[in-house]
């Protein structure tokens, strides 16, 4: 086979590749490979062709634009070609384009360019007759596009009627119809709470929202427009440059990208192309590069066109954020809540500056939501600093023996079971105590202020604990030996001895306390207060049914399957086990505390300045003796205490005859005299 064999059979083949990508980009609007992708084949393409000019024929994607107008629609002929553009992905490769456009206007003086956002959306063209919008068109295949006037009328950016006196007879508008990263965020979101499928990327967004049969669809999408030139033009004569078309434009009431400028040359453009790629991730619109065209008509109209694209303009394209790659496997780790997170291995692939080897797939119905399976070809995009994403699947390249990657039902790091509560999306692990992977948000969460209180043992610490092995459960601290602590970082002998004296101390504590400090999901103060208040005893606790816990006042159905699963897990029952036995210890409720408690599902609201008491001792003894402590006054409220300078809490509990008391009334109370 010859070179030339060769060369004809990759033509085709390619030519076949392009074709169909054209035909899933714009009619489908399901790309299965990333832009940066597209455009290597396309660049390939154009190679062959300048190395073996017979090669090129009128079919040629390289001869045309985008793809055939979708049948569902009816067709408009374009007067002017809505061309496409051709593509610089370096400075080199811009100064080249220069070194062609002075070239042929044969000068040696810089010449002016006007660079504005390439706006990452569907391309479309607006007919104003006698300045009223009567027609808008797709770009279609570039002389022919679909016509989506009615969509088009719901885009409340896009006037139906141009302001002013100088208005053209006709006057075609080309320009991006695109969707803001806002609006886009919360069409997907209000996709994932209906359980409907969400849309790959903004432009995708965009495309299949003015592409609606019915237009009352596409009123509810936030679609945007900016106006990027003009086609047909009868009835006014154009002005010197393009930007000042531009400035016509906005006095005709037509929206202008706040980000186009001008620039003299290579260097200036170079830098604006570089301006521009700085800011893209605050613009609150996607794009995908910038655009230099010239900025004078007449030397444009001297530049004229090639067969798709005019001599005039280019595409500087940024450094893809999408690219296309394979997942190698898929794994599970566990975060610092317990959460199970599936992760897929990917092979590793350049995208927007870094190479991704992993991916999050959040949880198990994300992933099965996108389908995606060990073995499959993936569009993996990363915009500026966020976290690498798959797109989607290419299913059209899944092989036929990709594996569907099954869930584990216990913990990969310590056994323990994994628990799924009806309504979540999230797998947890329920070895709170035990799990080497929730270690250190275990310890600073059981040594907190409101938990066991043990001063000194702040973040840093923890995290050196837990990272020279000293501690591998809450258990662990108990063991821990003045040398231990003295051999940390930044840690003095006076300190040492200060958190271990600190540590001993938190040995005496209450049971809400101690039943906080566990860190059982969703059982927070008021929450263990209400459990040791019906319970009485951690036994108890521990030994309850799913529906004896469900009796338990501010207890639900969710919290109380926390409390069980937690609970029955052996590994969290030893590490208990081991506290007690370290000396951790609280006074029992007998049958005359019990009786003592007068205040059982009382609700107070403390309001004012108190002297004799801090607040937070205050609410510590109310909650003690079974009350509850709220921040707002409502008819639920039983009392309220106010302090000095009481405000609008105490007014509103006078308007609402609540009972009053005084500081000194409270303290008589909390020294056991019943008030009811």
């Amino acid at each position: 086979m010859t070179a030339l064999d060769q060369a004809q059979k990759r033509s085709l083949s390619l030519c076949e590749e392009i074709d169909q990508h054209n035909q899933n980009y714009y009619q489908l609007d399901a790309p299965q490979i990333s832009d940066f992708d597209y455009d290597a084949l396309v660049q390939e393409l154009i190679a062959l062709e300048k190395e073996y000019p017979s090669l090129i024929t009128a079919q040629s994607p390289t001869q045309r634009v985008g793809s055939a107008a979708l049948d569902l629609f009816s067709q408009v002929d374009h007067v002017v070609p809505m061309l496409s553009l051709d593509n610089a992905f370096s400075d080199d490769e811009f100064a080249a384009f220069d070194v062609r456009v002075s070239d042929a206007l044969e000068t040696k003086q810089a010449v002016e360019y006007l660079i504005e956002p390439k706006l990452d959306g569907l391309a479309i063209s607006l007919r104003y007759e006698q300045g009223l919008l009567v027609q808008a068109a797709t770009r279609g295949d570039g002389k022919r596009g679909e016509n989506v006037t009615e969509n088009v009328k719901t885009i409340g950016a896009i006037p139906l009627r141009l302001k002013g006196d100088d208005i053209p007879e006709i006057v075609e508008i080309r320009g991006e119809v695109f969707m803001p990263l806002a609006g886009f965020k919360a069409l997907n979101e209000k996709a994932r709470k209906a359980d409907e499928k969400e849309f790959a990327n903004p432009r995708n967004a965009a495309a299949g929202s003015l592409r609606q049969l019915d237009s009352k669809i596409t009123t509810t999408r936030p679609l945007a427009f900016y106006c990027y030139g003009a086609g047909q033009i009868e009835g006014m004569p154009l002005p010197e440059t393009l930007s000042d078309l531009f400035a016509i434009f906005q006095r005709w009431g037509l929206p202008i990208c706040d980000q186009i400028t001008t620039a003299m040359g290579v260097e200036e453009s170079c830098a604006a192309f570089q301006a521009i790629l700085d800011k893209r991730d605050q613009l609150p619109y996607e794009i995908d590069g910038v655009v230099h065209k010239v900025n004078n008509f007449s030397l444009q109209d001297q530049l004229g066109f090639v067969s798709r694209a005019p001599r005039w303009a280019i595409a500087r394209k940024f450094p893809a954020q999408e690219k296309t790659t394979t997942v190698l496997g898929i794994d599970v780790q566990v975060g610092r809540t317990g959460a199970i997170t599936p992760v897929a291995r990917l092979s590793p692939v350049l995208v927007g500056g870094v190479t991704v080897t992993n991916v999050t797939l959040h949880n198990e119905t994300e992933m099965r939501r996108k389908d995606v399976r060990i073995g499959d070809t993936v569009i993996v995009r990363r915009a500026g600093d966020v976290i690498p994403e798959i797109v989607s699947v290419a299913l059209s390249s899944r092989p036929d023996d990709a594996v569907i990657f099954d869930m584990p039902t216990t913990c990969p790091v310590c056994d323990s079971h994994l628990e799924k509560i009806e309504g979540e999306a999230v797998l947890r692990c329920t070895g709170g105590l035990y799990c080497p992977a929730q270690l250190k948000e275990s310890i600073k969460h059981f040594s907190s202020r409101k938990a066991m209180d043990i001063d000194g043992l702040g973040d840093k610490i923890v995290e050196q604990l837990v990272g020279k092995s000293l501690i591998k459960t809450a258990a662990d601290l108990y063991d821990l030996s003045t040398d231990d602590l003295a051999g940390l970082d930044r840690m003095a002998e006076k300190s040492a001895n200060n958190l271990k004296a600190s540590i001993e101390k938190s040995l005496v504590t209450t049971l809400p306390r101690f039943i906080y400090a566990l860190g059982i999901r969703e059982v927070g103060e008021v929450t263990a207060e209400s459990l040791v208040n019906h319970f009485r005893n951690l036994p108890a606790i521990q030994q309850a049914s799913l529906d004896e816990l469900k009796t338990v006042q501010d207890v639900g159905p969710i919290v109380a399957q926390h409390v069980m699963s937690f609970f029955e897990e052996a590994h969290n029952q030893d590490v208990i086990q081991r506290l007690i036995m370290a000396g951790v210890e609280w006074p029992e409720l007998n049958s005359a505390s019990q009786q003592h408690t007068t205040l059982a599902g009382k609700i107070f609201v403390l309001t004012g300045s108190l002297s004799t008491m801090k607040r937070e001792d205050a609410k510590k003894q109310l909650k003690s003796l079974g009350a509850k402590v709220s921040g707002s006054v409502s008819r639920k409220t039983d009392f309220v205490v106010a302090g000095e300078a009481a405000g609008s809490k105490l007014q509103k509990a006078q308007q609402l005859g609540i009972n009053i008391l005084s500081e000194q009334e409270m303290i008589v109370l909390l020294k056991g005299i019943n008030l009811e």
